[in-house]
């Protein structure tokens, strides 16, 4: 038997310097275009008394024998009272003729970045042409990411950002006008949601932030927080008001958003519009006309996170970026 090296070590800031929205985000679409085997996520309860519930997801893909990989991540929604992320997680990528291990890669950028560059991917199809003005709603790890991610799509000209804590939103909106983008903190999120084009929620709730009746004509809602069935961003009259796609079947299982307005007959499952994999191989149609209010509710797929991994292994490999 030949030895071989075990599997490379790859950090946050690697990870980051690899996963650039402008390049991030194509190589997401040809994921989707091309597919992947990607089973219906592992999802574990780590319960504990007097605690909020924890989980442990596992989400392994791979495409024929050409990629393989797995993401183990750990979220622990009280984190943020101890100034940790909420969401934690580690990647690892294996040759997918062999089963090698090659590369352990910090899962957090990978997970922050796929999700923020898959929200702006489905933008990219119902979200206006001319919009300009984007709500983040608050303003943990993958809220930071969403503005740049939006500007690679749209051209985003104006950001607010609300979170239940003002102070926090405060810090966000100064990190991101460093960054040279026009960033206030938003105190009142029906305000915010009103003035904006693009509505971005990456949150933890378990009740309805957004409410419909604040939607304008042309307004896109973008929900990526809620991955369990008790969670919930929007009400159901935001459901209902708007053209509803999903980034994959998962979220028929995993996402309050959508089993909730399924189970009380509020959605329909004919009505879903489509998905990722329709929208990115022309298959289903995205925005018909410019005063369609949109919806996207994301749950997150393997699949983005291999198409991520094997860019920054690429890059490692090739002694780039």
């Amino acid at each position: 038997m030949t030895a071989h090296a075990g599997p490379i070590t790859i950090d946050r800031a690697a990870a980051a310097a690899s996963l650039a929205f402008p390049r991030l985000i194509p190589a997401l679409r040809a994921a989707f275009i091309a597919g992947a085997e990607t089973p219906l996520r592992h999802r574990h309860a780590l319960a504990a008394p007097g605690a909020a519930e924890a989980s442990l997801l596992l989400m392994p893909a791979w495409r024929g024998r050409q990629a393989l990989g797995v993401k183990i991540v750990t979220v622990f929604p009280e984190n943020g009272a101890l100034g940790l992320n909420a969401v934690s997680s580690t990647y690892l990528l294996c040759d997918g003729a062999t089963g090698r291990h090659l590369a352990v890669i910090d899962g957090n950028e990978i997970t922050g970045r796929r999700t923020a560059a898959a929200s702006a991917l489905a933008g990219d199809y119902l979200a206006r042409p001319d919009a300009a003005s984007l709500l983040v709603v608050g303003a943990g790890h993958i809220a930071g990411m969403l503005p740049a991610a939006w500007a690679a799509v749209r051209p985003i000209r104006r950001v607010r950002v609300w979170n239940r804590t003002l102070a926090a939103a405060e810090a966000l909106a100064a990190s991101l006008r460093q960054q040279g983008l026009d960033a206030t903190a938003e105190p009142e999120l029906e305000a915010g949601v009103r003035a904006s084009d693009i509505i971005s929620c990456a949150t933890l709730a378990t009740t309805p932030l957004i409410r419909g009746a604040w939607l304008r004509p042309g307004a896109h809602l973008d929900l990526i927080g809620g991955y369990r069935p008790d969670m919930r961003e929007a009400d159901d009259t935001a459901i209902a008001r708007a053209g509803v796609w999903i980034d994959t079947d998962a979220a028929l299982a995993e996402a309050g958003d959508i089993t909730q307005p399924l189970a009380a007959g509020v959605l329909a499952r004919a009505a879903i519009r489509g998905d990722l994999f329709g929208l990115c191989r022309g298959q289903a149609r995205g925005r018909a006309t410019a005063d369609d209010i949109t919806l996207f509710k994301s749950v997150g797929s393997a699949i983005e996170d291999l198409a991520a991994a094997a860019l920054v292994h690429a890059d490692h490999a090739a002694g780039t970026p």
